[in-house]
């Protein structure tokens, strides 16, 4: 039997959707897993649907709907996500109350990042967005009430210029940290305890490309084979480790360090590639696949990206490699749900170097000097972004 738990301040009139309406009792319980998630809505595609925001575990969640695989949880009163179900575990002893509140704001910083948090009544839900021109990060808490009468600021932080807060709804509070440059160079958010941390990556002193931490991933591998060619039948996976190893060479010899997420024909997951991406703290990331579609007169170089303040390295990447003779332009491409571009840590960059479906961009993924003018070029890319970076602070 299902235990039917009603929160005085999420108690809502649900509206019935005959395809998603499994159950409409209440559940009460708290994320889990590695790298929960909640997404806008039911759509999808290949790459599954719409994120909304990626969340830390233990984190209170109301349960009002259901659809497969999926619970449709309450955030606030008029808004609502779908978390999958594999991250979400019932737990009967847990008290809701009426409402939550928001309590003190500190902003300091150690060696190498600064940090905002805020206390909080209970681990509740939050989502955040990027900002440019100027550069902020803005987070959301569902589910609580602003009673935050003191925001401390200390001189230890330097890449935060100001935070502040407003009342979005009733039970709607959000952040606003306004930042010194402007590029955004990554944040992450988790709570420790009832306390919810922002950690902001600050800009490297130093722009050089020889003091950059770059990682670079190449698409695919082992039992995941990626896209084929349209007459040779050559594996995605094989080329994006050739091209791959062609960039860390041209990278480590302008002396920049080098983290490869595959350097053999690996079957890593993107859960794995993000855990061995966060473990080594690279500086950006590159991550280099071959692109397919069913209509085979497609072609031309892409660069992705979902947020966008990360944007200013997708572009500059995309331009330099429209120097490639015979490269034509895909585009350059936001808002992309590819899983590693969903991590707010770090600038990234998604590079779909030409179609294997195309019979032009074929002839050209098959050649290695071809190989070798997309490093050079993604390195020039890498340069101009990283000398526009330097120019903002002249």
């Amino acid at each position: 039997m299902i235990r039917l738990l009603i929160a005085i301040s999420l108690f809502f009139s649900i509206s019935s959707n005959s395809q998603s309406v499994v159950e409409s009792k209440i559940l009460v319980g708290k994320t889990i897993g590695k790298q929960p998630y909640m997404d806008y809505g039911l759509g999808g595609d290949r790459l599954g649907g719409a994120k909304m925001t990626y969340l830390d575990t233990g984190i209170l969640v109301q349960a009002i709907d259901s659809s497969i695989g999926r619970y449709k949880v309450q955030l606030s009163k008029y808004r609502t996500a779908w978390l999958p179900k594999a991250n979400f575990q019932e737990d009967n002893t847990i008290t809701t109350e009426p409402y939550y509140l928001t309590g003190s704001i500190l902003i300091n910083g150690d060696d190498n990042y600064d940090f905002v948090s805020i206390a909080l009544d209970e681990k509740l839900p939050y989502t955040s967005i990027q900002q440019v021109n100027p550069s902020k990060i803005l987070i959301d808490i569902f589910g609580v009430t602003g009673n935050t009468n003191w925001v401390t600021h200390r001189s230890s932080a330097k890449e935060i210029k100001n935070v502040y807060h407003e009342q979005l709804e009733d039970d709607v509070f959000r952040i606003i940290i306004e930042l010194k440059h402007r590029q955004h160079w990554g944040y992450s958010i988790y709570y420790e305890g009832k306390k919810l941390y922002i950690k902001v990556k600050r800009q490297p002193q130093d722009l050089s490309l020889e003091n950059m931490k770059i990682a670079i991933d190449a698409g695919h591998g082992g039992n995941n084979s990626g896209a084929s060619g349209i007459t040779t039948r050559i594996i995605e996976k094989d080329y994006t480790l050739r091209i791959a190893k062609q960039i860390e060479k041209a990278l480590m010899e302008k002396e920049a360090i080098v983290f490869m997420t595959r350097r053999t024909d690996n079957s890593y997951s993107m859960l794995e590639r993000e855990e061995r991406i966060r473990a080594e703290n690279p500086d950006f990331m590159i991550s280099v696949h071959l692109n397919s579609s069913v209509r085979p007169e497609v072609r031309g170089v892409s660069t992705y990206y979902r947020y966008i303040g990360f944007k200013p390295l997708t572009h500059y990447i995309q331009q330099s490699m429209l120097k490639i003779e015979g490269l034509e332009d895909f585009g350059n491409i936001g808002s992309f749900n590819f899983a590693l571009s969903g991590p707010t840590d770090i600038p990234n960059c998604l590079l779909e170097v030409a179609f294997l479906s195309n019979r032009e961009d074929e002839k050209l993924i098959l050649d290695p000097e071809f190989h070798k003018e997309v490093a050079k070029q993604v390195v020039e890319g890498i340069k101009e972004w990283l000398k526009s970076c330097k120019e903002e602070n002249n």
